[in-house]
Parts: structure tokens; sequence; C-alpha cells
């Protein structure tokens, strides 16, 4: 039986290894749960087993399988027709998360409706703005100031 390891080191993040190894995938920023049930029949790894059980070849694979995804079908891709390249390809980690920055400057740069809105920090998508969105943007009804309170003259 291979030694258990209570922390894994797979894709730079940290995967605990009490996790069932479809369960841990989706750790990693970019995996969703069909990916990496994805994932696991291509490698043929067991979905249901521990990722702290898997051995050094096997999270190997997993890596190699998540890195070059050739195997998989279009659809599961995150990034269709890539702007740069005109391919399907699946980003993880840091690199989705500096692909999507260096798109929404992209639409902001063409001044586009959606880069406009993105800009001016209201949502892009067709909400409405009217109850939703509010927080931070819009000063509330001001109280008028405190006066010091005038010495009672009267009878006792």
């Amino acid at each position: 039986m291979e030694e258990f390891k209570h922390i894994i080191r797979l894709l730079d993040t940290d995967i605990n290894g009490n996790l069932k190894v479809q369960q841990a995938l989706t750790k990693v920023h970019g995996i969703s749960h069909m990916f990496s049930n994805a994932v696991c029949n291509v490698t043929g790894v067991d979905k249901s087993k521990k990722i702290g059980y898997l051995s050094d070849e096997d999270l190997k694979k997993i890596q190699l399988v998540v890195s070059s995804p050739s195997e998989m079908p279009s659809w599961i891709f995150n990034r269709k027709k890539d702007r740069g390249t005109g391919k399907n390809i699946h980003l993880i980690g840091s690199d989705l998360k500096f692909g999507k920055d260096t798109d929404i400057k992209h639409l902001r740069k063409m001044k586009c409706y959606r880069g406009v809105r993105h800009s001016l920090g209201l949502p892009m998508r067709g909400q409405r703005t009217r109850s939703n969105f509010r927080q931070g943007k819009t000063v509330g009804v001001k109280k008028k100031s405190l006066k010091p309170a005038k010495p009672a003259t009267g009878k006792k």
C-alpha cells in the first residue's frame, strides 16, 4: 500500500490529501467538476480514491493531461478560440487570472459597452441598477449638524 501524504503540491496549489481525486482537482483555480472528471477518465485514475494515496506517477500523469489536454472535447476548455492564437486552450492558476485581466484591459481600450461598464464598476450584462450594485457608490442622506442644547429658561 502506498504511503499517505497529507498535503499534495499539484499545479502550484497545496491540496488536502484527505479529499477524493475528483474533488481535490477542483481546488486548483481553473479546473471545474466536469474538467476534473474528464482528467480522471483520460488518466485512468480512480475518482473516489483519496489523492493522498496516489503515486508520484499518477500525479505526473494528471499534471501532464491538465497542462496539455489534447484528448478532451473542445467544449470543456475555458478559452475557446483564444484572441491571440485562435486555438482552444485551457488555462489554470495565475495564467487564467492574467488572461482575464488582459481581456478586460482590451475591452476598456476599445471603449466598447462592456469595457465602459467595467471602467465604471457597473454590471455589463443587462441587470437593473436601481436596487442592486449600490454598495459604496451612493452618498447617504446627511443629517443636520447637531447644535448644542440651549439652557432651559422657564419656570421650575
